[in-house]
């Protein structure tokens, strides 16, 4: 615990460095073109045809989206309570740099005091991105308070349709009971176990199409208790993650938390394929 703490702090402490560059929201970056295939010097394919070089017209360049079929779904990223995208700084930097083209974090205001208002922003950027890239459905990692609004979005506002997966770090899915003195603000008195939102939450969603996966740590200092952090909904699909010694703020960026990322993303992917293998035969 106390090796947690310490790094949560060193954490804290670079984090609060970074966070002026995320306060405006990002701009898009188109999913780069895929290389052209190799030619010798002479413009023989390097397979060894004999192929005549013929001068090509200039063109407009190629409209490279939509990418279904071509990418992996975007990934939005999602920051918790007084936070900015900042915090995903190396989650995005390891999804980038194995494959993921489309990685998008999105900023709610920090004088939002509404979590279902919260989550019906996400739902509008969700359908943009939808339209920019032309995905049916997206895959979300939230931290903290960004799993919760998530959440709602996917169990209470037909987000279902349009997420294939939900990956929660640190999230109070039962609500937590830290800070009492800050339930001044609207938002965090939502994060309460005995919270209006906490209690739609457990309510029946029947056929919700999401998959979750929970990671939480018995060493989050931020979710009391620490289980809160899981996911029980006898109708959700959920998979809860233990992570071993890693603090609340040391989840956004601890390597063996993005290595199981990853892997979680690919086995929806995997999975969605033999899926459509099976509907198909």
């Amino acid at each position: 615990m106390l090796r947690s703490t310490v790094v949560d702090l060193a954490v804290l402490a670079a984090h609060v460095l970074l966070y002026p560059t995320g306060i405006s929201q990002e701009r898009p970056v188109p999913c780069p073109a895929p290389p052209p295939s190799a030619e010798s010097p002479d413009g023989r394919p390097t397979d060894g045809r004999l192929t005549p070089k013929v001068p090509q017209p200039a063109v407009a360049a190629p409209t490279l989206l939509p990418t279904e079929g071509r990418a992996h779904p975007p990934v939005l990223l999602l920051h918790g309570f007084i936070d900015n995208r900042s915090v995903f700084v190396l989650l995005r930097r390891s999804l980038l740099r194995h494959g993921w083209c489309h990685v998008e974090a999105l900023n709610y205001s920090p004088l939002t005091c509404d979590l279902r208002k919260a989550a019906e922003l996400l739902g509008r950027h969700v359908a943009e991105v939808c339209a920019r890239t032309g995905h049916r459905r997206v895959d979300i990692v939230g931290h903290s308070l960004g799993g919760l609004i998530a959440r709602y979005y996917v169990q209470r506002l037909g987000g279902d349709a349009h997420v294939r997966t939900v990956i929660t770090l640190g999230t109070p899915h039962s609500g937590t009971r830290i800070a009492p003195l800050m339930s001044a603000h609207p938002i965090v008195r939502q994060m309460r176990p005995d919270s209006e939102v906490i209690a739609e939450l457990s309510l029946p969603a029947p056929n919700c199409r999401t998959r979750f996966v929970a990671f939480w740590s018995e060493a989050d200092q931020v979710m009391i208790p620490a289980t809160t952090a899981r996911i029980d909904h006898p109708d959700v699909i959920a998979e809860n993650v233990h992570v071993a010694g890693v603090g609340h703020l040391a989840l956004p960026v601890n390597g063996t938390v993005a290595a199981g990322i990853r892997a979680a993303l690919t086995s929806a992917e995997e999975a969605e394929g033999a899926a459509d293998t099976i509907s198909v035969a």
